[in-house]
Parts: structure tokens; sequence; C-alpha cells
């Protein structure tokens, strides 16, 4: 079984927070993929490193994992939109040029979460859709499950800096959108979610804020923090030696990290490749197949969005 040795801090933290227990490891995976064999839908990567990215990120639940390895892939089939750009169309370049999502690569210390900033005022919304940005993440996202323990132990924070957003990006936010961004994110990624914190945020960001909050389950709602302008509050959350210069960081520039990023990408294209691969085939489900409509219906209290 080839897997990462885990450094001390992670190691720690893995048996704190996720129940670990090394000498486990070995059968759970196995339960996994005796599991996957039986599962005529699914087509995904069974390789050991993958498998216990999810098993981890479900707090070594075996049930859980089942069902949140299902659901990832089954995203892929019934909400294509999440991936709609890939890392070897001209347009995820562009989109990586804009620097509208971007993972840092520093830590602050070996068991810190990963920090992901996202500033959507950095795309015309008469141009790129939500998901547009959206899928460009998920590919940073879909590298890191695979490599990097810390987002798989420690999870991931999210700054938003809403920065010259308008109204046109507010209108993009539909309760469909949201609600499968927020599936996707809560429900389908084996990857904690440690906080999310709002800046410079723009009027009207009360109404999706509020949309939002809603979807989410309560550990996650009490994980929002609204700063706007307030730095020094923000460097109370996430530390100034990892965010970029612009952010009165020390994490390099924005500039310097969309390199990064860049070759990142370009030395893993052929992982990437691969993986498009994978999804599921709701003609062959046990049961009744997915859909869009059974996994995203909207309820009734969440109508259309109305802002003043």
């Amino acid at each position: 079984m080839s897997l990462r040795q885990l450094c001390p801090e992670l190691a720690e933290k893995a048996k704190l927070e996720l129940n670990e227990d090394p000498k486990t490891i070995e059968g759970d995976i196995q339960h996994i993929k005796d599991w996957l064999a039986k599962q005529p839908h699914l087509k995904v990567r069974t390789d050991d490193q993958w498998l216990l990215a999810f098993i981890r990120g479900c707090k070594h639940s075996l049930e859980r994992t089942k069902e949140k390895l299902d659901l990832f892939y089954t995203l892929r089939t019934v909400a294509p939109e999440i991936y709609k750009v890939k890392h070897n169309e001209p347009l995820f370049n562009t989109i990586m040029d804009l620097g509208s999502y971007l993972i840092l690569p520093k830590l602050e210390k070996p068991d810190s979460p990963r920090i992901a900033l996202i500033r959507p005022g950095m795309y015309n919304p008469d141009k790129f859709s939500f998901f547009d940005i959206f899928s460009c993440g998920a590919v940073f996202q879909n590298i890191l499950m695979y490599e990097d323990d810390a987002i798989v132990i420690s999870g991931l924070t999210t700054l938003i800096d809403l920065e010259s957003v308008t109204m046109g990006h507010l209108l993009q936010l539909t309760p469909s959108v949201m609600k499968k961004m927020v599936v996707y994110t809560q429900d389908a990624l084996p990857i904690r979610m440690k906080g999310v914190h709002y800046i410079n945020t723009p009027p009207g960001f009360e109404t999706v804020f509020n949309a939002i909050k809603s979807l989410l389950n309560e550990k996650n709602r009490n994980r929002l923090y609204v700063h706007n302008k307030n730095y020094n509050e923000l460097y109370k959350h996430i530390s100034q030696e990892v965010l970029p210069a612009e952010y009165g960081g020390k994490g390099g520039s924005i500039q310097e990290i969309k390199g990064y990023w860049k070759n990142k990408i370009d030395a893993c294209s052929s992982y990437l490749e691969e993986d498009l691969k994978n999804g599921t085939d709701e003609s062959k489900r046990p049961g009744k197949p997915n859909t869009s409509e059974n996994l995203f219906g909207l309820e009734g209290s969440f109508r259309q969005l109305q802002f003043d």
C-alpha cells in the first residue's frame, strides 16, 4: 500500500479530529474498494491515496465515505456545470489569468488549513458565468485532494473579497446555482470547510448572504464571518504570513501565485486528463437513477431571491 507518511503535526491532528488509527487504514481502504467493485454505476479513481482522502474527509466513517464518494461522482453526471471548464481548454487559462479563484501555496503551520482566495469582482459577469469560475476552483481542489495532506486533514478556509462586485455578479447566484454550490462544497467534497470570511462587501450582499446561510448546516452557518473593511479582524483568523502582498501579507504577489498554479496544473495534466473519464452511469445505478431534480429540487421555502 503506497501512502504518504504524515508529518507529526498532521498525524496528531488526524488522530484527534478524524479518529485516525494507522492500524485500520489498510482495512478501511480495502473495504471501500470491495464496495466500489459492487457498484455498477460508479466509475471512479481507486488508488489508495485518493480513497483515503474521502475516508479522512468523513472522519473514518465508512458509510459516510460511501455516500460522499457516490455523490461526488454523481455530480459529474447530473450537474456537469460544476465541472464546466476543463483544465485543457483555452477558457481555463483565461480564467486563471483573471485570478478570480486561487488557493494560497503557503501554510502558516504544518497543520493549518489551506486558504482559498476568491475574488469574483475580477471577472466580467457579462462574459463569464459563476460556474465558469467555480469549475476552475474544482480543478485546484481535485489536485490538492490527491497530493496535499494539509487540505485533507486540516480543511479549507475561504476568503471571499467582494471588491468591485456588481449587481450583475449577484444576480448570477440564483437559488439553483447556490443549491448546487452548497451540495458540492458541503456534501460531496471530502474537504472540511473551516470557515468563510467576507471582505469588502457591496450593497445587496446581505440578501445573497442570508440565502446561502439558509442552505448550510448549522456547523457551517457558524463559520461565516463578515469583516468588510476590517482587515485587522481578518488577520486574527488568517495569518498575514500566508496572505498575498495585495492583502498586507507575506505570501507572495497574486501574480506569483497565479504562476505557481499554472506550473502545478501543467505538471498534473495527465492526472487531470485521466480523471475526466470518471463519473456515474445512472442507467446502471441499482434502484432509482439520480437526476438533477431529485438532488437539487428547491424547497418551497426557498423561492427566487428579491433584491431591493
